[in-house]
């Protein structure tokens, strides 16, 4: 029987299969899945936009791939050079959330560092953080009171993690932590790859009154080997406008305000 002899498949059968097609190839274009289903250009697309909502697969310039696996972080100066006007949007933001008064944590990561010239506005506050590079940009401002957790350094991205650092964020009360992650899905919620960044991560969050996500498109659809967090465990998830609409609609799904940041 040919693909034209065959009988249609309906949407969820067809579904099924572009998973498994995907599955195997990794990415497929959407001329690829039009021939391989015999359907059109529309009906491919609300194919992948309703399996984005679930989560399964990711929209990309003319096509959909599966959720990619990483297996390293980039290091502080490599993830300097990359997507600066979405981190600056994003961080203006996640800045509107912070009040004079509190006390803030700022994990580490190039997005949440550049928070820091609108912190240092602010006439009191409280930052702690495991980002050296963060202490280094806030030590001018003296009415700011600064925490540095300590712990294991990890060299690459200039910051301490392990269970030392984590122990020093136990010891505090948080009004919120902003949390940055390489990766992360609807499936999976935030992982990472480096298992001694999950532990800081977690206190951070267990610590604070609310969490909030920073993190960019770029990383959605990405998981690493450990769980750090569901996405429902986060009160705010701040992203850039570059999230597709069917991904967006699933993260709203898991209850975050899903803020998004537009780039000047």
């Amino acid at each position: 029987m040919t693909a034209d002899e065959r009988p249609p498949l309906i949407p969820d059968q067809r579904r099924e299969q572009l998973l498994k097609h995907l599955r195997r190839d990794g990415v497929l274009s959407v001329h690829q899945i039009t021939q391989l289903f015999g359907v059109s250009h529309m009906t491919v697309r609300r194919d992948i936009a309703e399996l984005e909502r679930q989560g399964l697969v990711f929209s990309v310039p003319g096509g959909a791939r599966i959720a990619s696996h990483v297996d390293t972080e980039p290091s502080f100066q490599d993830k300097s050079l990359v997507e600066q006007p979405q981190k600056q949007a994003m961080a203006a933001r996640a800045a509107e959330l912070v009040q004079e008064g509190m006390t803030v944590y700022l994990d580490a990561g190039t997005t949440l560092l550049a928070m820091v010239p609108a912190l240092a506005r602010l006439k009191s506050l409280t930052v702690v953080t495991n980002d050296f590079t963060t202490v280094d940009r806030l030590t001018a401002a003296e009415h700011l009171d600064l925490v540095h957790i300590g712990g294991r350094v990890d060299v690459s991205n200039r910051s301490s993690v392990g269970r030392l650092a984590a122990a020093t964020l136990r010891q505090l009360a948080l009004d919120i932590a902003f949390i940055s992650t390489s990766s992360w899905d609807l499936l999976r919620g935030v992982t990472t790859p480096s298992e001694p960044k999950v532990e800081v991560k977690q206190a951070a969050m267990e610590s604070a009154g609310s969490s909030v996500l920073v993190a960019g498109s770029s990383k959605f659809g990405t998981f690493g080997r450990y769980r750090v967090a569901p996405l429902d465990a986060f009160d705010t998830i701040v992203s850039d406008t570059d999230l597709a609409g069917a991904a967006a609609e699933g993260v709203r799904a898991k209850g975050a305000d899903l803020v998004l940041a537009a780039t000047a």
